[in-house]
């Protein structure tokens, strides 16, 4: 039997400490080698020409060219797999659309668990990235503007969203072309509590429509999205014959909380047949069992195909189910809703 191949990782950080803290870390993961390490772009640009990483950490603040600087320049001329590393700050979302498979949080200098929590979260995350597809990034078209286009009829209640792993661009790509009359549109993305508060601020001010954080009881309205917060499952319920959302604390489901199965478990179950499921790149099966339920209860299904996919796997695991009933590249969903919407009578 044939030695796993380990995952050759470069570490970029101008803090040495902290550069020294995640090589010892990562290095004590068997299937993580730590092939060297960079105090800013400049010399990131060096080592990874002369050791050919599979995978790089980013520190995103850095003296002499900052870390979205460097994404900037490096995606399109060497595409590779990053995962940023950065304070609590919306700068990670520049990350992400600078061309970063994912990214993780620095601990609380006052959390005595908070090094080893980021060390055993970004050893996660570095083992997703090494199996992620960036190469697009070599040939990225230029992302439409929104139409504005109006809908023909609104017998479409809500639009169901989940997503994980490059989630956070995929679901950018699709609600950026939503019309302000677009139905109301739940959204788990796998996301770490306080940015999902950002993340839904940064899209409502680059949407035409309302984007905001779900809090317990909002209700659902034409126009408006609701992205489930960070730390919670969140549900859609009918109310005095209204949609809204219950959002709550629970245990983890299909390995996550928010979890996208619970999501559209619940859609399947207080909209049926009048709701539309989009399932999007991200590492794992969460949300293939709630897809299959929302087909089963005749809601229209759609799943991004393989070639768009950062990471093809629960949009994978939903058409292995038979979950997916139509199966598209990410530019092309947002019309393809629009016009599922359209024909609907």
């Amino acid at each position: 039997m044939g030695i796993k191949k380990k995952i050759r990782v470069l570490v970029v950080d101008d803090s040495m400490l902290f550069t020294e803290v995640l090589v010892k870390g990562l290095t004590e993961d068997v299937g993580i080698e730590v092939v060297g390490t960079a105090k800013d772009p400049y010399e990131a640009r060096d080592k990874i020409i002369e050791l050919r990483p599979d995978v790089m950490t980013l520190d995103v603040n850095m003296p002499r060219m900052s870390g979205i600087e460097f994404l900037k320049k490096l995606m399109p001329q060497y595409p590779m797999p990053v995962v940023v590393v950065s304070a609590v700050d919306d700068i990670v979302f520049d990350a992400l659309n600078a061309g970063a498979v994912d990214f993780v949080s620095k601990p609380n200098r006052v959390d005595p668990n908070g090094v080893q929590s980021l060390v055993n979260e970004l050893a996660v995350k570095i083992k997703i990235a090494s199996i992620s597809k960036v190469g697009h990034w070599k040939h990225r078209q230029t992302k439409n503007d929104p139409k504005g286009r109006v809908m023909e009829t609104k017998n479409a209640n809500v639009i169901a969203i989940g997503a994980s792993t490059g989630g956070t661009e995929a679901i950018y790509n699709v609600i950026k072309q939503f019309p302000r009359d677009i139905p109301g549109t739940v959204i788990v993305q796998h996301m770490p509590p306080v940015f999902t508060k950002m993340y839904a601020e940064r899209m409502n001010n680059q949407c035409l429509v309302e984007v905001c954080e779900a809090k317990d009881g909002d209700m659902i309205t034409q126009g408006k999205v609701l992205i489930a917060p960070g730390d919670a499952h969140m549900k859609v319920v009918r109310k005095n014959g209204q949609f809204q959302v219950k959002c709550f604390k629970g245990d983890k489901v299909s390995g996550h909380m928010p979890s996208v199965d619970v999501l559209f478990d619940s859609v399947a179950d207080a909209i049926g047949e009048k709701a539309i499921g989009v399932i999007l790149t991200g590492m794992g099966s969460d949300g293939a069992k709630g897809l299959k339920k929302m087909r089963e209860n005749k809601a229209l299904t759609i799943g991004q195909n393989e070639e768009s996919c950062i990471v093809y796997g629960m949009p994978k695991a939903a058409y292995d189910q038979g979950a997916v009933e139509y199966q598209l590249e990410l530019k092309e969903i947002a019309n393809h809703v629009i016009e599922l919407i359209n024909k609907r009578k």
